[in-house]
């Protein structure tokens, strides 16, 4: 029989911590979210996650920005990009982000994440509200023209395989708390409509 439970030792016991999330975020000023930027690579999400926190942090937020590329320099440095690999990398940036949550943080994600499936997995590990997927939306061809690390050129001479929108597939949100229209939009207005969100759904004040 398959054993389901992803726990390895049979005693494990979760330990309830007196100082609360609540606690946190009153301290803190504001609520704890999870903003998770999703989209090609080449799209924005690492620089529009950036000004993001750059306005959250002007306001006094306490906030921390989980970087694709930064995340596989340690946390995920053992794996590859495989369809397997990209599947354990979210499942770990999920709990991660889930363990920043309940200090009261909010937590900017800027990663591919390609399948829907593992969005929605992060999404299921929070309470309703605590996830907020935000799509950077530009064309394949505005990123390939971008492609500052040489990545689309390096993955059409074949040398890099599984690469998100050439050689393996990328599944865009169905229905995202955000699309940001990336390709048109200035990073000044995207961030403007990011900020407009927290607002919208209370996780930060004027």
């Amino acid at each position: 029989m398959a054993d389901n439970n992803p726990n390895k030792s049979a005693n494990v016991v979760w330990h309830h911590a007196t100082v609360t999330r609540e606690r946190r975020e009153t301290m803190n000023g504001h609520r704890s979210v999870i903003l998770w930027f999703t989209g090609l690579s080449g799209a924005g999400k690492s620089t529009l996650a950036h000004a993001v926190e750059e306005a959250l942090h002007c306001m006094g937020c306490r906030t921390i920005v989980l970087d694709g590329d930064n995340v596989r320099h340690g946390l995920c440095a053992d794996l590859g990009f495989s369809n397997e690999d990209r599947v354990e990398n979210i499942r770990r940036i999920g709990e991660l982000s889930k363990l920043f949550v309940e200090t009261g943080v909010i937590v900017l994600t800027a990663f591919i994440s390609p399948f829907r499936s593992d969005r929605e997995r992060v999404r299921s590990l929070v309470p309703h509200g605590d996830f907020l997927e935000i799509y950077c939306n530009s064309p394949l061809e505005v990123c390939e023209q971008r492609d500052v690390k040489g990545m689309y050129k390096r993955a059409r001479a074949g040398e890099i395989k599984d690469f998100t929108g050439i050689s393996s597939p990328y599944e865009a949100p169905d229905n995202p708390e955000l699309a940001v229209e990336t390709s048109v939009l200035s990073i000044e207005e995207s961030v403007s409509m990011v900020m407009r969100l927290l607002r919208e759904r209370g996780i930060v004040k004027d």
